[in-house]
């Protein structure tokens, strides 16, 4: 159907194409007569209707502001001539589009005479004369009218120099001051005003007017100025006056004045000299200073020294406010406030003196503080400092007291100090005198009062000790409770306890005019014959008044030492234990234990000890021996009469050279492979003991840095990693400074069986009976841990298997030519992996020659070597024979054959024929000859040029995954070059949309992922090399297994076409070729009758120019030797066929991730891509290469009509394919040269390198 659309729409535009060509030969061939009765018709028109041409609106001048839209006017009346306008004379052409000037235009109204010319965005080079002119014609002459054109400009910018706008100008009072303010760029010139706050200034400035470029000036206005304090802060501007400039949008540059001028004097607000204030009340002094700029720092000081205080500044007012709080120091202190700034030459300053008032703060008594009956005491009362002076006055236990002197001074701090005595004797009426002094401020009407007091002394009577009597017992441990108690004193006395002179802490209270204090003590070993002392004390007597009490305890001993002659104990020494007990009352008694058994002492004495007791000692004999080594003795110390004993243990420590325990193992096992570790116990004394490990004589490494397996770490033996030969014996050796010990173990190793020979190279007659043999290491080993296994072969009936000495053998009675195979010897004892080795059965046979297509089919290029294999089974070996046409090939160094033999293994034997410089003569058939003993056999080998692969023979399922497959084939014949393999696949319901991945090369077999679970998928495999592809085989229809649920695969083929409909559909395509050459006849005919003037336009484009037709346009890079002598049209039209059919070459894998070893066919120099839809070319049709690319294009993988050409490493050895038809075409990439592959993903298509 499309091309039918392509064919109408071809016709129509031939047609289209023949009517105006035939419109424009008929122009062409008008006689002259029809010309000339025209011109006549119009000269008759134009005398019969005479006018003059005239200005109907001429153009008037104008002043219009700069980028603005302006129109000159002009229309012409009667109009016979061509109008144009012209600029200070310059033509500007009769188009209504101006070249050279983007902005003109003259706005034509050719019927009513209209030609005004528009300005659009007017600029100062617009400002001109202009002229609109009509030209002459027959009876009219040439009319002209003049305009001028002026453009104001407003100025670009108003500034005062040096300044930016609204900046601050620092002066400095009465000196000058130049303002100088510049309007740029105006045209005509700009008026500038200077302006005092809001008033112009009645100062006549200075001004100047300059041309700084083409119709541009600047205005310059100098204002000269001598500023006052009083001009501080004043703003003067410019402005800016121009026609070109709205007058309710002023353009103004603005500064203002900072004068700068020294502040006024200082004075105080808040105090005034003279004032009294009190102490304690809150003060707020400010110090001010008006004008000043910059602004008045003011400093405080109090009486020299400056204080800090924080400023603040309102305006031209500054303020300083000291606060404080009055105090006695303030009293007569000075204040001064200084102002200043950078402009005073001396500060000013003002000052004041305080008056403070203020009572004393305390007063102070002194005088004695106790006294006997009779005494005369004397005692003075002085004040703080007063502010005036205080008055004192006295009273005496509450009664006003007159005997007394009063004087005042002043004081150093400030204020007065005033001071009174008294003096008055003690009597027996009272216990304690006490006396009060009052000072009064007689200003503040403040008084302050002190007290002193004087107590009268008696003496305490003597002290009594009560809670033990003299002659008891106590007994260690128990509680007694003394008391001392003493009446009467004044001051009250003070009782303290002493322990044989050393003082005790306890605690006394008084209690009805009698003091008491108690002691409670726990009694122990010291308080035997201790004395206790209580004394009372106070000041009424000079010597204390004590008593005592001396205590008798019985106490048993504290600790047991028990010491061993001597120090070392050695077996064979006669050694003396010794028991010393502390001290006891009554002595103790000693007795020594044995593991809990008593054992008899000597030499048992006692001695005078601490705390009045008694020391006692007890002696023992032992004889020593290695068994006493740990044995534990007991001394035990006994006070009889108290109940109570001590008790202290020894352990023997005995020394000996180390032994081993005879109790542990001295045979070990190990698993080679795994770590082994053998520990061994040796006792000793000392314990340090010093291992040392050997085998076979050599001493083993104790050092874990190494690297060996074998490593001694003390009584530890560690192998990392065993090995069969570490088995054997081991000898460890344990020191110490006593003497040493020897053990002997034995270390066996097991290790996974290996397979180290079998029987080989021997041959069986047919009948005869057939010994296979094994030859197996392993430990342990075992007949159970041997079989002999062979898959489809009966060897529960045709062998017998035996084991004997480390060999296993299998044994097969009257063995037959199907006997022949391999029996796999298999070896499992548990130990590691399995061992397996096969051993092949040969049987004497006759030849049997390998008929597969790889041995079968051989091709190679001519001028190279070829070598066709010819594969044998035959035993004994055979003999090899070439022939070619009936005759035996004659095999000879430097002739053309040549033929080299080998044994593959036992059974399978080659000869390989090689034919050097191959000729196209030396294509054809070849057969080979085998013979030996027992029979020959012979197959005829076929040799041809290289061709394109046959179709896998068989596409295989290996592993299946829920997500993935594993698919092998097996190949058939290579056509003789590198074949590749391409797969395809779908999912069930898709259609024919396959998707294409590449195997890698060399391999047979590809794995797929990502694929979805339980989805049903068709697999095919294809092989291709540089001569072309092959068809895909038959689809595989593989569902996938999803969960628990396992996979199913089958063998499908999508049917053929009918045979009907193939041959409509080509008869149909050849009626539409003729078609097509008829069509295009047709237009080389009719393009021949143009001019020669008119040039062929070259075909730069191969593709169509609408990239989403199916149509394509692709270049031939390179044809095979025999095709290039055909002529080759510069592109071919491919309708509705796939970009890559399914025989499409096998993609090269990136040089980047593919082309690395081990694919040394890789080479990166003949990377090659598909042609990009964007790209144009142009064939030399003689060479059939693209010009102006190199030959190593990477745009040269094309298809050419239904073939395939497959780049080489050599341009001259591509191929052109055709004719590849395949039953179940797959569809093709996406056309914009990428495919799809297994992640679903676009990459590059095909970014290869052979």
């Amino acid at each position: 159907m499309q091309l039918w659309i392509t064919l109408t729409f071809v016709w129509l535009l031939v047609a289209a194409i023949s009517c105006s060509n035939a419109r424009v030969e008929a122009q062409a061939q008008a006689p002259p007569s029809a010309s000339a009765s025209t011109a006549t018709a119009t000269a008759t028109t134009a005398t019969s209707l005479p006018a003059v041409q005239k200005f109907r609106i001429t153009p008037h001048d104008l002043q219009i502001l700069e980028g603005t839209d302006t129109l000159l006017r002009c229309e012409v009346a009667s109009r016979s001539g061509k109008v144009q306008w012209t600029k200070d004379g310059f033509a500007l052409g009769f188009s209504a589009v101006i070249p050279g000037f983007p902005r003109y235009s003259v706005l034509v109204d050719a019927k009513h005479g209209i030609y005004n010319l528009q300005i659009k965005n007017a600029t100062l080079e617009d400002d001109a004369e202009y002229q609109c002119q009509v030209g002459p014609a027959a009876g009219n002459p040439a009319i002209r009218a003049n305009a001028k054109l002026s453009i104001v400009a407003a100025p670009s910018t108003i500034m005062i120099e040096g300044y930016a706008r609204n900046a601050k100008v620092e002066v400095v009072e009465k000196q000058n001051l130049t303002l100088k303010c510049i309007a740029e760029n105006a045209n005509p010139a700009a008026e500038i005003v200077w302006y005092q706050g809001d008033v112009p200034v009645d100062i006549v400035p200075l001004v100047s007017i300059n041309q700084t470029a083409a119709k541009r000036f600047t205005t310059s206005s100098i204002l000269h100025l001598q500023p006052h304090s009083e001009d501080d802060y004043r703003e003067y501007s410019c402005e800016a006056r121009h026609k070109a400039l709205p007058p309710d949008v002023p353009m103004r540059a603005q500064v203002q004045l900072s004068v700068l001028y020294p502040p006024g004097p200082p004075f105080f607000e808040g105090y005034s000299q003279g004032e009294t204030v009190r102490r304690g009340q809150q003060m707020a002094i400010a110090c001010r200073s008006r004008g000043g700029n910059p602004p008045a720092q003011l400093i405080w000081y109090r009486n020299g020294v400056a204080i800090n205080s924080p400023q603040r500044t309102s305006g031209r007012l500054s303020e300083n406010v000291y606060k404080f709080t009055a105090s006695s120091e303030d009293n007569g202190a000075n204040l001064v406030c200084e102002a200043k700034n950078l402009l005073s030459t001396t500060p000013l300053r003002a000052e004041l003196n305080l008056t403070v008032l203020y009572a004393p703060k305390d007063v102070y008594l002194s005088g004695a503080t106790q006294a006997k009956v009779g005494d005369s005491v004397q005692l003075s009362c002085v004040t703080a400092p007063s502010n005036p002076a205080a008055s004192i006055t006295w009273t005496l236990n509450g009664r006003p007291f007159n005997n007394s002197s009063y004087k005042t001074t002043s004081s150093t701090d400030g204020g007065w100090v005033s001071s009174s005595n008294i003096s008055f004797s003690i009597d027996t009426q009272s216990r304690t005198f006490l006396a009060v002094c009052h000072a009064l401020n007689k200003e503040l009407t403040q008084n302050v009062i002190g007290s002193h007091t004087v107590n009268v002394l008696y003496p305490p009577s003597p002290p009594l000790v009560t809670g033990y009597n003299d002659g008891d017992i106590l007994v260690s441990g128990s509680i007694l409770k003394l008391q001392c108690s003493s009446a009467g004193g004044n001051p009250p006395p003070s009782l303290q306890w002493y322990k044989n002179d050393k003082r005790l802490n306890a605690a006394s209270k008084v209690l009805d005019n009698k003091i008491i204090s108690e002691l409670s003590l726990l009694i122990n070993a010291s308080d035997n014959n201790a004395i206790y002392k209580c004394e009372v004390q106070n000041a009424a007597i000079d010597i204390p008044l004590f008593a005592t009490k001396t205590l008798g305890v019985h106490f048993p001993p504290e600790t047991v030492k028990i010491s061993v002659l001597p120090r070392n104990l050695v077996p064979g020494l006669r050694a003396k234990l010794i028991c010393d007990s502390s001290s006891s009352n009554p002595p103790a008694k000693i007795s020594w234990w044995k593991d809990g058994i008593p054992v008899e002492g000597v030499n048992l004495a006692n001695k005078p000890g601490l705390w009045g007791g008694s020391v006692s000692t007890l002696e023992m004999s032992v004889n020593i021996t290695q068994d006493l080594d740990g044995i534990v003795y007991t001394c035990q110390s006994h006070n009889e009469v108290l109940q109570r004993s001590v008790h202290e243990t020894i352990s023997l420590d005995i020394l000996y050279p180390p032994k081993f325990e005879a109790s542990q193992s001295t045979s070990f096992m190990g698993i080679e492979g795994s770590p082994l570790q053998v520990e061994l116990v040796a006792n000793g004394n000392p314990m340090i003991i010093t291992y040392t490990w050997t085998k076979d004589g050599l001493p083993i490494s104790k050092d874990p840095l190494s690297g060996q397996r074998l490593i001694s770490d003390g009584s530890r033996l560690n192998i990392s990693k065993l090995n069969r030969n570490d088995a054997g014996v081991y000898l460890c050796e344990a020191s110490n400074s006593q003497g040493s010990a020897l053990i002997e173990i034995q270390i066996m190793v097991e290790y996974a069986p290996t397979i180290t020979s079998v029987s080989e190279g021997q041959s069986f007659m047919a009948g005869e009976q057939a010994v296979l043999a094994c030859h197996i290491q392993a430990r342990p080993l075992e007949a159970s841990y041997v079989r002999w296994s062979r898959e489809g072969y009966d060897l529960a009936s045709r062998t017998v298997a035996s084991f004997e000495n480390g060999t296993a053998y299998l044994q097969i009675e009257n063995v037959q030519r199907s006997d022949i195979g391999n029996f796999t010897c298999i070896v499992d004892n548990h130990r590691g992996a399995v061992a397996a080795h096969n051993v092949l059965l040969v049987v004497q046979t006759a030849p049997e020659i390998e008929h597969s297509p790889s041995f079968t089919r051989f091709a190679a290029r001519p001028g190279v070597r070829a070598q066709l294999i010819c594969r044998a089974l035959a035993s004994p070996q055979p003999s090899f024979i070439w022939r070619r046409h009936g005759k035996d090939l004659k095999m000879q160094r430097r002739q053309k054959f040549k033929s080299i033999e080998r044994q593959v293994d036992a059974l399978i034997y080659e000869s390989a024929l090689l034919i050097e410089n191959t000729a196209a003569d030396d294509y054809g058939h070849y057969e080979c000859v085998v013979r030996n003993n027992l029979g020959q056999a012979s197959a005829t080998l076929e040799f041809s040029k290289p061709t394109r692969p046959d179709v896998p023979l068989q596409l295989r399922v290996g592993n299946v995954s829920d997500t993935g497959v594993e698919l092998m084939w097996i190949p058939g014949f290579d056509g003789g070059m590198q074949v590749y393999y391409r797969l395809r696949f779908r999912q069930h319901g898709d259609g024919d949309k396959y998707k294409y991945v590449d195997a890698k090369p060399g391999h047979q077999n590809m794995t797929l992922d990502g694929l979805k679970p339980g989805a049903t998928y068709y697999f095919s495999v294809m092989a291709a090399n540089e001569a072309g592809g092959s068809k895909f085989i038959p689809d595989i229809k593989l569902t996938m297994g999803k969960g628990s649920q396992p996979h199913s695969a089958e063998y499908t083929e999508k049917d053929e076409l009918p045979n009907v409909m193939i041959i409509g559909i080509t008869s149909a395509a050849m009626v539409l070729l003729v078609l097509n050459a008829a069509l295009v006849a047709w237009f080389v005919i009719r393009r021949q009758n143009k001019s020669q003037g008119e040039t062929e336009p070259s075909n730069d484009d191969v593709y169509s120019k609408d990239d989403n037709q199916s149509v394509y346009k692709l270049p031939i890079t390179a044809l095979q030797a025999d095709v290039q002598k055909k002529t080759a049209a510069s592109t071919y039209l491919v309708e509705n066929v796939d970009i890559i059919q399914s025989t499409a070459y096998p993609p090269k894998y990136q040089e980047s991730s593919m082309c690395t070893p081990p694919y040394p066919l890789c080479n990166p120099d003949f990377t090659r891509t598909l042609p990009n839809p964007k790209r144009h070319s142009q064939r030399n049709s003689a060479t059939g290469l693209i010009e102006g690319m190199p030959m190593r294009s990477k745009d040269d993988h094309m298809l050419i009509s239904n073939g395939l050409y497959i780049p080489s490493p050599s341009p001259a050895s591509s191929l052109v394919i055709k004719g590849s038809y395949i039953s179940s075409p797959s569809p093709a990439p996406p056309a914009d040269g990428s495919y799809f592959n297994m992640s679903d993903k676009y990459m590059s298509y095909p970014p290869v390198t052979y």
